[in-house]
């Protein structure tokens, strides 16, 4: 019997610590959440850089590598958007748009000067080779990958997501743009801003 009351007596006590502990695991995320409100309140996408060159414009947007997070993970568990975030926070994603101003469609040979089917191509697997950032420490970082997003002419523009890799979180870049579909030059995208001030 005395046996059997220290046996009871080591489960209580290894029930309570064992609850005590999971209480100090959950963390607060309410200063994650409002960085997280911060972020969107100014904008997600609010830092865009514009160059028109002669009737086509270049847009350049980096955007917060969290608003993707939180577009795969949701809001429910920021705690886990959080360590994602620090896992790869040193990526950097750049939204580039092209778009010309009568809307026309830019993958026609009339602007790339090669047929519709290998304009795709290009935008698909070569635009990645005509990218490249240059950070504040004036190190240059190659682009890791691009995704084109097909519009199948009902956008009147044409969409890719730009992958770098490598980066510090706390330095400003620079996109260089080596233009060869359209042949419009080399375009300069000076990013003023970090996200630091209100990332995680």
């Amino acid at each position: 019997m005395r046996d059997l009351n220290k046996l009871i007596l080591l489960l209580f006590v290894l029930a309570f610590f064992s609850c005590k502990k999971d209480r100090n695991e959950i963390k607060d995320d309410s200063e994650i959440r409002d960085r997280y409100f911060n972020l969107e309140k100014i904008g997600w996408k609010s830092r865009q850089y514009i160059q028109k060159v002669d009737d086509i414009g270049f847009v350049a947007t980096e955007v917060p590598i969290q608003y993707y997070l939180l577009k795969d993970k949701g809001k429910e568990n920021l705690l886990v958007v959080d360590s994602l975030y620090e896992q790869n926070k040193r990526e950097r994603i750049i939204e580039f748009t092209f778009q010309q101003d009568e809307e026309k469609d830019l993958l026609t040979k009339d602007f790339t000067g090669m047929d519709y089917t290998s304009a795709v191509k290009y935008m698909s697997f070569g635009l990645d080779r005509d990218f490249y950032v240059v950070t504040s420490k004036k190190d240059t970082i190659s682009c890791s990958g691009v995704t084109f997003e097909r519009s199948y002419k009902i956008a009147p523009y044409q969409k890719v997501l730009l992958f770098f890799s490598g980066i510090d979180p706390n330095d400003r870049i620079q996109l260089v743009y080596n233009d060869y579909l359209f042949r419009k030059g080399t375009l300069k995208f000076k990013f003023k801003d970090t996200y630091t001030k209100i990332a995680l």
